[in-house]
């Protein structure tokens, strides 16, 4: 198909979806958009979003407290790369336990070219070692999620009507204290179509929350159309959840009983683990990359 023939095709679907029932078949929709992304991906010569920021969440598995510790050490590991390459990093939520890991964190890291270097750090993480939380002193084995979003403009098909979206105001807590200065500028949002929830607590408003959390939601329905597209690429069926478990990581970082980070995507690997986990992954990033490039 020439690029002719594309832009007309994206032409065609941009009315489509403009139409009041474009949802009211979420299957035959979500086809549409699949369809609709590729086409402009084509158009575009490349993902086209990859100069953008990068809306990171990394959410906890199989592991409990280490797990949740897990998460913070990843948090401070992509803190620390940003800010070796100049970037700035600002927290949206986080679900904190009573020993300072996470349940869940989101942040945005904000640079040039941000979401395309991160974006393949995507995937389950794995952390294999002596867990400072067992109490028997055995080696333990925790997993936690990264997702990579692009921030992406309110324009064209990323613009989310107001109807297709639910928000609830809670609580925030605001300096001094855990009941000092609450503030009712927590923003839950939720995307009717699809059931895709974020949650935004760290602006001092609740319009700027409400950004945030818009933010969040093109971010993911672009991610959804991005992997449907190549799961229907390789055959697969779409809307298959990542369990964060065994069998999923994408890379392991070993400190014990021998330490290395592998990356199990590109056979990468590294034996000066505590630099890693200082923020120096450039290395695993290239690797990603090259390796993505040739397989696109």
């Amino acid at each position: 198909m020439g690029k002719e023939a594309i832009a007309a095709r994206i032409a065609e679907i941009e009315v489509a979806m403009g139409a009041t029932d474009f949802w009211s078949n979420k299957e035959k929709a979500q086809e549409t958009l699949k369809e609709y992304q590729d086409l402009k991906t084509k158009l575009a010569g490349g993902s086209g979003f990859d100069k953008s920021d990068a809306l990171v969440s990394i959410v906890s598995g199989a592991g409990g407290d280490d797990a949740e510790d897990f998460s913070r050490i990843l948090y401070e590991m992509y803190k620390k790369y940003a800010a070796s390459r100049g970037w700035g990093v600002s927290e949206l939520s986080a679900n904190e336990n009573s020993m300072g890991g996470y349940r869940s964190v989101s942040f945005e890291i904000k640079g040039s070219g941000a979401y395309g270097m991160l974006r393949l750090e995507a995937g389950v993480h794995r952390l294999v070692r002596m867990s400072p939380f067992n109490s028997a002193g055995k080696r333990q084995t925790s997993f936690s999620l990264v997702e990579v979003l692009p921030k992406l403009p309110d324009q064209g098909d990323l613009h989310i009507p107001d109807k297709d979206i639910d928000v609830s105001v809670a609580r925030s807590g605001g300096p001094g204290g855990q009941n000092v200065n609450k503030r009712d500028t927590a923003v839950r949002m939720t995307h009717l179509p699809t059931g895709i929830a974020v949650q935004v607590t760290s602006e001092r408003s609740q319009a700027q929350n409400r950004e945030k959390a818009m933010e969040l939601i093109r971010g993911k329905l672009f991610r959804m159309r991005e992997e449907a597209a190549a799961s229907e690429a390789r055959g697969l069926s779409a809307g298959s959840t990542t369990k964060i478990e065994w069998g999923s990581q994408i890379r392991s970082y070993v400190l014990h009983p021998y330490q290395m980070v592998k990356d199990h995507r590109t056979d990468h690997e590294r034996r000066d683990v505590e630099k890693v986990l200082e923020g120096d992954i450039q290395s695993f990033i290239d690797e990603e990359r090259n390796a993505d490039s040739k397989t696109n």
